[in-house]
């Protein structure tokens, strides 16, 4: 249905207006005035003649066989215009007027009508309150913006009509080249996973571009995009993710988590490359315009200025890129070429007064070079410089290799007219090094992402049915709150082992139960009322004699009655003390648009404070959960660090992909900590665990 959208045979504009201040008129207008291939009709009740086209009161009047409608009627009368659309026998329709659901509640009644009509009638809808779409290929701007994006191969939707004009303006004014722009405004019926699915299988479409302000359906989205992403790059622009986070949790997974932190986690599952803003947005577009991708890491700079060099290889260093030399048959090539004072190593330095045949002689050993998977080529328009024709020798060279070369052509006035040549020649160029070598490094992760060959999710023999009935009768009590008791005989069920331990009810039974396990152990106070049982003096460690657990079981139940005299207390708990282990913590939370998002980070009572966390939307794969681990900054504490002895990392992987397996399984939890997870050289105890239940209404 979406070729009626795209490409259509016919359009109905709906207020077209005679008056050039009109939606009605500027959309009419720039269909007439870029040359839309189809025929048109203008429809308005009053007129006669539009833009020199006959209008129609109604488009179910035009007689005509109408597959695009673009309204621009007051929000009133769009319901019944888009009746009389499908009467017509419209097959899509792009509503670009305003005063729907931003516009309170007549509005919002006024889109659930439109949505409705959309899905009895089958008419395919964009907007309402949107800036309409254009196609280059098929010469449509049905858009009531001004100008016309010049003809290529990126696609571009944006939640944002203000936005969707900037970039625009920025395309026309950067000779960019776009397929085709979409302006999603309300999203009562179109969305942007549906533009995402549609360009996946869009010839005209290399590129896919957006901005989203949210998504409909994240599950959706996650597996659309998933299967995108391994044919197209996708970049995409988020913003609004820090408040809409925002809210108060009772586990340190919810105090962490957020709406940013779930889309950054979707999007690192799905291989999105993530614009951090508008100007990034823009360059990791014009990346990808030169349609070649690195199969390796190994990036060569060739400059003729050394300070610029060494800004580019720092940044390289910092991304993680290798900067290898070239083979001892090309440097032995150039340097017969090039002066005796130039650097043939990385970066190739060819001094201040090179010249374009010097650009030429490296470059053209470069592209052939073993060890060269891509080349960023800095000039910087000293009095010497023929930048015209090096910027022709760029562009003949990238015609002849499949390696990509990325420019980055310093300065403005002099420049300016071999950085069109360069982009018309799809040379990305950049003002920068270092941007260019940052477009450089999302070349290569999407090459790796496209070429990465994940795991997928495996389902456990674990016994459910116990797992089931034990939450049923503890949401039965009328809680929804488990302390560690319910919390590790539930993790118990899914794989976790834990510390040898039992309840003391009495400070004489204390002594009894610690001389058993043996010394030292730890004693927690048990109470379904105590999640945090630190912040109640509810927990000593490294208890060693059987007087210092009576001792200890006095003081627990004394601090705890002073300080929260209305909690239930069942006793206090008496652990085996686990030592040499890594503490990590796993958990889980439960974001709105994506589901259940699981947490890994180093454990302890200091993980909200460092933040050394990460997150991905369950379920989680083996591959996932490695890469989890190896994402947060102190993952090398766990792999063994100055001798010590390494943690087991397989361990840990099984305990993110068992926790998944849970709430995958249980979707009523809401929130789950197991803090810590001490890791052992072989293995790994959930010391302590709590989880968190959906509450009756979804609270």
């Amino acid at each position: 249905m979406l070729e009626y959208l795209f490409n259509p045979k016919s359009v109905a504009v709906i207020g077209a207006s005679k008056d050039p201040k009109k939606v009605g008129y500027a959309v009419l207008n720039n269909l007439v005035q870029f040359r839309y291939s189809g025929k048109l009709y203008p429809i308005n009740p009053s007129s006669e003649d539009i833009l020199g086209l006959k209008s129609c009161p109604k488009v179910s009047e035009t007689g005509a066989e109408i597959e695009l409608a673009v309204i621009a009627v007051p929000a009133r009368f769009v319901p019944d215009t888009l009746l009389d659309c499908s009467a017509a026998g419209v097959k899509a329709a792009v509503i670009l007027s305003a005063g729907f659901k931003e516009a309170g509640a007549e509005g919002i009644r006024l889109e659930t009508r439109i949505k409705e009509i959309s899905r009895e009638h089958n008419i395919r809808v964009l907007g309402p309150n949107c800036l309409g779409v254009i196609n280059t290929a098929d010469s449509m701007n049905a858009t009531f913006a001004g100008g016309m994006l010049p003809k290529g191969r990126i696609s571009f939707f944006s939640q944002s009509g203000a936005l969707g004009i900037a970039i625009l303006d920025w395309a026309i004014g950067n000779k960019v080249g776009f397929s085709k722009f979409i302006s999603l405004g309300n999203k009562a019926d179109l969305n942007e996973i549906d533009f995402i699915e549609y360009f996946m299988g869009d010839p005209d479409t290399d590129v896919i571009l957006g901005y989203i302000e949210d998504v409909v359906d994240g599950r959706r989205f996650l597996d659309v995009a998933g299967r995108a992403t391994k044919i197209k790059p996708i970049i995409l622009m988020k913003s609004g993710g820090t408040a809409a986070g925002a809210r108060a949790a009772s586990s340190h997974t919810g105090a962490l988590a957020g709406s940013e932190v779930a889309f950054n986690a979707a999007f690192k599952q799905t291989g999105i490359i993530k614009a951090e803003g508008i100007q990034d947005l823009f360059d990791t577009a014009l990346a990808f315009s030169g349609r070649k991708l690195p199969s390796g890491d190994r990036l060569l700079i060739i400059t003729n200025a050394g300070g610029p060099g060494i800004i580019a290889a720092d940044v390289s260093e910092k991304l993680g890129l290798r900067l290898p030399q070239m083979s001892k048959e090309s440097i032995d090539s150039i340097a017969a070429l090039l002066p005796h004072n130039a650097s043939l190593y990385n970066p190739v330095d060819i001094i201040g007064d090179a010249t374009s045949e010097r650009y030429a002689v490296v470059l053209d050993r470069a592209i052939s070079d073993p060890n060269v998977d891509g080349i960023v080529v800095i000039l910087t328009p000293q009095a010497m410089t023929d930048v015209g024709n090096t910027a022709d020798i760029v562009i003949r060279t990238a015609k002849a290799t499949e390696r990509p070369i990325i420019t980055s052509f310093m300065g403005e006035m002099r420049v300016r007219e071999a950085i069109q040549d360069l982009k018309a020649g799809f040379i990305p160029s950049f003002s920068y090094p270092e941007t260019a070598v940052k477009a450089f490094k999302r070349l290569f992760d999407y090459h790796a992402w496209k070429n990465s060959v994940g795991d997928t999710p495996q389902p456990h023999r674990f016994d459910k049915a116990a797992v089931q009935t034990m939450i049923n009768e503890f949401l039965g009590t009328g809680r929804y709150e488990a302390g560690e008791d319910i919390a590790m005989t539930i993790l118990d069920h899914y794989g976790f082992m834990f510390p040898e331990r039992a309840l003391a009810r009495t400070a004489m039974e204390a002594a009894a139960v610690a001389e058993r396990i043996g010394f030292p152990v730890v004693m927690k106070i048990s109470s379904p009322d105590i999640l945090h049982k630190t912040d109640f003096g509810g927990v000593k460690l490294n208890i060693n004699s059987e007087v210092a657990a009576q001792d200890a079981f006095n003081e627990i139940t004394t601090n705890v009655k002073r300080l929260m005299p209305d909690a239930f207390i069942n006793g206090v708990m008496i652990y085996e003390m686990i030592k040499g282990g890594k503490e990590v913590i796993l958990g889980v939370t439960y974001d709105r648009t994506f589901g259940h998002m699981i947490m890994f980070g180093l454990g302890g009572i200091y993980v909200e404070i460092l933040k050394d966390v990460s997150f991905r939307i369950a379920p989680v794969s083996r591959s996932e959960a490695r890469a989890m681990i190896n994402e947060i900054k102190t993952s090398a504490l766990l792999k063994g660090a100055r001798g010590e002895r390494p943690a087991d990392i397989e361990a840990i992987v099984d305990g993110i992909v068992d926790i998944s397996s849970i709430v995958t399984d249980f979707p009523m939890i809401r929130e789950l900590d197991i803090n810590p997870l001490m890791v052992l050289n072989r293995g790994a105890l959930a010391i302590d665990a709590r989880i968190i239940f959906e509450r009756p209404g979804g609270q």
